[in-house]
């Protein structure tokens, strides 16, 4: 075997190994030995990138190319390091390089949508997510960066565009989650009662690992707002306490001097995972909050669910479950998004996916459900797009007979 071939091989099996600082001079060793060695060039290059050493990175796939790789993944790969660098004009033509030379690549479809969408241009890149998903019908990651897409280009100005293409995804996608819901609430279509909860377990096993990074950028405060209801006079480590939808259990510190056990119910497991990191709970379940709450009828002293309910349109299953599940004189605190009251209907579901509720609906939803509301205040539960969103922050009693 050549030497450089040789070095080649070795450097091979160390990047193989994850050992891309072990590897890199050894491809250079190669390289220098014999620099028409097309795949090690693109071998190199990927040592260099992970090695975060970019420009580098980028020479060295191009020298494969030159040096006879001409096929798909080594524009792909260059595209994808452009991008990395910032270098958006040249990914751009590397990505549709990749893409006339393996039309079949959906990695790089969906990667060119991305370049797309970082540059503002969120028609082109709904259209390359679109064919993306035609080659892997059911990837997750690609249907949240569509449904991501459409509500950008919605909101910038692009109403009827995006909901000529939320359309199109919901034909092409019947059994999608993420196109069963955002696709009709981009196209104006009738929304279902309540979010699937394949889309709400997808939607939060996607954003579990960076859930409270994003929030906090946010300013979220449902449960500080939520907590604020209880101090005053709910007993501190005598009660039985759900902490409904819980989510990465950002709840749970506040909720946890109120609670002779703490137990956490949500759909999606990766948030779960984070929750049971905090040590906490007592108690954690992987489950639909409405069934999980028709198990467990006068089981806890109190509810809590912020921003749970605005995965629900119609509130009344969940409220009569809450209060079936609650004891005598148990409460249940939660917040929702407001409506705008000139809006005149109950509540509707928004672009982001999640409904909005009017005052007048909670307050006959509440009574409805069994419940006798104690409060129900205006405040500002987060910001989003650099808007406050205003919600209702509401506290409901169990009647004690």
């Amino acid at each position: 075997m050549p030497p450089a071939a040789k070095l080649s091989r070795q450097a091979d099996a160390l990047a193989a190994a994850g050992d891309a600082a072990g590897a890199e001079p050894l491809y250079a060793q190669a390289l220098a030995s014999d620099p028409t060695l097309a795949g090690t060039h693109n071998n190199h290059g990927n040592a260099l990138r992970a090695l975060g050493r970019l420009d580098e990175a980028a020479a060295a796939y191009r020298a494969a190319v030159f040096h006879g790789l001409h096929e798909g993944m080594a524009h792909y790969n260059l595209g994808s390091v452009l991008r990395q660098a910032e270098r958006q004009d040249e990914a751009e033509a590397a990505f549709r390089q990749a893409l006339a030379l393996r039309p079949d690549h959906a990695e790089a479809w969906n990667n060119c949508g991305n370049l797309l969408r970082d540059l503002g241009r969120f028609g082109g890149a709904a259209v390359d997510y679109r064919r993306a998903l035609a080659l892997r019908p059911d990837w997750a990651d690609a249907h949240d960066n569509l449904g991501a897409v459409l509500y950008l280009l919605h909101e910038q100005g692009g109403e009827e565009d995006a909901a000529a293409l939320a359309r199109l995804w919901r034909r092409d996608h019947p059994d999608n989650p993420l196109a069963r819901h955002i696709g009709a609430a981009i196209a104006g279509e009738e929304a279902d009662p309540r979010a699937p909860d394949d889309y709400v377990r997808q939607t939060f096993d996607l954003f579990a690992d960076e859930f409270d990074r994003k929030l906090a950028e946010l300013d979220y405060r449902a449960p500080a707002l939520l907590a604020g209801l209880l101090s005053d006079d709910v007993p501190a480590g005598d009660l039985d306490v759900l902490d409904a939808g819980c989510g990465t259990g950002l709840c749970a510190e506040a909720l946890r001097p109120y609670a002779r056990r703490l137990v956490g119910v949500d759909l999606s497991d990766g948030m779960l995972n984070r929750a049971r990191a905090r040590g906490l709970y007592d108690g954690l379940h992987a489950a639909e909050l409405v069934g999980f709450l028709a198990t467990h009828r006068l089981a806890f002293d109190l509810i809590m669910a912020a921003d749970v309910f605005c995965y629900f349109g119609v509130l009344d299953d969940a409220l009569a479950a809450a209060c079936a599940a609650l004891r005598p004189s148990g409460r249940l605190a939660f917040t929702v998004e407001v409506l705008d009251p000139a809006d005149g209907r109950p509540h509707r579901v928004a672009t982001h996916g999640r409904y909005a509720h009017a005052e007048a609906y909670i307050r006959t939803a509440v009574a409805d459900a069994g419940l006798v509301l104690g409060r129900c205040d205006h405040d500002r539960l987060r910001f989003e797009s650099g808007e406050p969103v205003m919600g209702l922050v509401v506290l409901a009693e169990r009647p004690a007979v």
